[in-house]
Order: C-alpha cells, then sequence, then structure tokens
C-alpha cells in the first residue's frame, strides 16, 4: 500500500464527517423550557443522532449477515491457542504505532516497555505469535493519536458513529487517520492490491468480534437503548485507555439508561 491509500483513506473519512455535519439538522434540540431534556441532549453531545442511528443500524445489518457469523465460526473452528496467537501477533504488529503514541506523549517508560515487548516477542515469541514479554515483566498496552491529543486537551467534539469503523468522534476519527501515516503497513502492498493491510483489518474485526460474542449479546439483552449503552460504553473506555487505566470515577457519563436486570 502506498502513502495515497492513507491520504484517500483519510479524506474518504473527512468527507463522511462533512455529510454528518451537513445533515445534522435531522437532530431535534430539546425545547429550552425542559431543563432535564436539554442536559441529557447535551450531556449525550450527539446532535446528528438521527444519522448516526442509522449508520448504526447500518453496521448492525453488516453484522448480522457478515461479521458475526465469520466471529462464530473463527471462535468454533480455532483452538484458544491459536486464536491467542493471532492475537498477540496483531498486537506486535501495532508495536510502531503504540511506540510513536509513547513518544509524543512523552511516556518515556511506556516506550521503553513497548520496544522491549517488541523486540521480545518478535523473536523469543516467533514473529510476535507468543507473548514471553508479558511474562518477563512487560505488560501489554495500547496508544493511538486519539489518546495522544487527549493528552494534549484536545476535546472529543461530537459523537459520530462511522459505518464500518463504530464510533469515530473528530478527535478519534482524526486519531486513526493520522496512526495510519506511523504505521509501516500503510506502505506495504501486495501486487498493488493492498493485501497485507486490508487482511489485518479484516482479521483484527473478526477476532475482536469473537472476543466480544457473549458480552455484546449481554449488552444488547439488558440495555433500554442498545445505541445510547454503546456510546456510553465507548465513552467510558476511552476516558480509561487515557488515563492509562486510572480512571476519573466523576468523568464518567450516566449510564444510567442501562438496565443490567434480565428480561426473560
Amino acid at each position: 500500500m502506498n502513502i495515497e491509500f492513507g491520504r484517500n483513506s483519510l479524506s474518504s473519512m473527512v468527507a463522511v464527517f462533512g455529510l454528518a455535519v451537513i445533515l445534522s439538522g435531522c437532530a431535534t434540540r430539546p425545547d429550552t423550557a425542559d431543563a432535564a431534556a436539554v442536559a441529557a441532549y447535551e450531556e449525550a453531545n450527539d446532535p446528528i443522532e438521527p444519522l448516526n442511528r442509522y449508520f448504526f443500524e447500518l453496521n448492525n445489518f453488516l453484522d448480522i449477515i457478515l461479521l458475526r457469523p465469520s466471529a462464530e465460526i473463527y471462535d468454533g473452528v480455532l483452538p484458544t491457542i491459536a486464536k491467542d496467537g493471532v492475537r498477540n501477533f496483531l498486537d506486535n504488529l501495532r508495536s510502531p504505532v503504540i511506540l510513536a503514541n509513547d513518544l509524543l506523549q512523552g511516556e518515556w517508560d511506556r516506550a521503553g516497555d513497548t520496544t522491549a515487548r517488541f523486540g521480545i516477542n518478535t523473536t523469543a515469541g516467533v514473529l510476535g505469535l507468543g507473548d514471553p514479554a508479558t511474562g518477563w515483566g512487560y505488560a501489554r498496552h495500547g496508544e493511538d493519536f486519539g489518546q495522544t491529543l487527549a493528552v494534549y486537551g484536545v476535546g472529543e467534539g461530537p459523537y459520530f458513529y462511522a459505518p464500518v469503523l463504530g464510533p469515530a468522534p473528530p478527535r478519534d476519527l482524526a486519531g486513526f487517520g493520522v496512526d495510519l501515516f506511523f504505521d509501516p503497513l500503510t506502505y506495504i502492498f501486495w501486487d498493488k492490491a493492498y493485501t497485507i493491510p486490508v487482511t489485518r483489518f479484516v482479521l483484527n474485526g473478526i477476532d475482536l468480534r469473537a472476543r466480544n460474542l457473549d458480552t455484546l449479546d449481554e449488552i444488547e439483552r439488558t440495555s433500554i437503548d442498545y445505541y445510547a449503552a454503546i456510546r456510553s460504553l465507548y465513552r467510558q473506555s476511552r476516558a480509561d485507555e487515557i488515563q492509562n487505566g486510572v480512571t476519573d470515577i466523576e468523568a464518567l457519563p450516566d449510564i444510567s439508561n442501562i438496565d443490567f436486570t434480565s428480561h426473560e
């Protein structure tokens, strides 16, 4: 894949977000006389919610007909050791992106851990299929440019749910584009068909979906509003990642709209 692919991908994402902004009039702001409704609207920070919900349902449709069946086959056919090997390999490939963001955030110790993990797992771990680095004291962690922007005080922006990608507010969408430039695989192509990067993207999606089959089923089953639940949980997850696991409880969104009791 050459650099033009990264530019085209980023341009396409920007175009989609621009379309979302143009269509933001689809969302109706509550009457200012209803203080509770206005507060909930502002807390959600989802001015293009109708469009986001459309994309959410589109992704759900793709999940039902394609991603979930693939994930179920993957989960059922491969033994746990093989699935762990795939996950380790994919994580190891992302090391250059993690390292770049460690350095940009001034996280020197974590940058050292990332470098050590890559060296150990690529050699002793047989090209990253194993993860001996964790057992040697170099814990796995993730970083991306969206997190880097957050560390420097850039706000999330209005919520956006992108086709295929899922939750992608402006800060994280921009971060996704920048991380493409940090990733060596962005510049690798096979027979000019982007075989390697596309294969990794698809495999990562199937593996991630397989690891969350039961979790997502439970969230959907117990949620009053599945879309709102995913939005809230995404924000909680990102807050935790940005603070490297040191969660600011006061900053978490209200998830009282999730009913964790069984409806059966």
